[in-house]
């Protein structure tokens, strides 16, 4: 979780799996419900290649974009 000075909160998990998965997104989807307008994005990382859409303010990103423009 990482959270800015004035309050915004976003969530980051790390996976080592080519393939995304929603079961992934329970406890951002827990932190996100639970703060609400506060809560701006959270990414699950991952080794594939794309950026899936998983709802409202939830995405998989691959781990390499980290690193690339």
């Amino acid at each position: 979780m990482l959270e800015t000075g004035d309050r915004r909160v976003g969530g980051i998990e790390v996976k080592a799996a080519r393939s995304a998965t929603a079961s992934w997104f329970h406890g951002l989807r827990h932190l996100r419900d639970k703060l609400g307008d506060r809560f701006v994005l959270g990414v699950v990382t991952y080794t594939g290649p794309d950026v899936i859409p998983f709802g409202d303010r939830l995405c998989a990103m691959p781990l390499a974009a980290l690193w690339t423009g």
